[in-house]
């Protein structure tokens, strides 16, 4: 684990969602969680592995043979 332990609540500003999302993802187990007592964590490492992941790089625009200016 990596960095602070954040609450669901620092979780979803991160993500500018509700705090159902990661609420959500903790319940699919789509995201590494820690119990912390009652309590769920993450750890902020893996948040930032989770951005990173489902990240989308945009494609690269392909043009013919006279180029774009065709």
């Amino acid at each position: 684990m990596r960095g602070r332990l954040l609450t669901v609540e620092q979780v979803a500003e991160r993500l500018g969602t509700s705090v159902r999302f990661p609420r959500r993802l903790i319940s699919e187990r789509r995201i590494t969680f820690v119990h912390v007592g009652r309590h769920v964590r993450i750890p902020e490492g893996e948040l930032e592995d989770f951005i990173a992941h489902h990240t989308t790089n945009p494609i690269s625009r392909r043009y013919g043979r006279r180029g774009p200016d065709a």
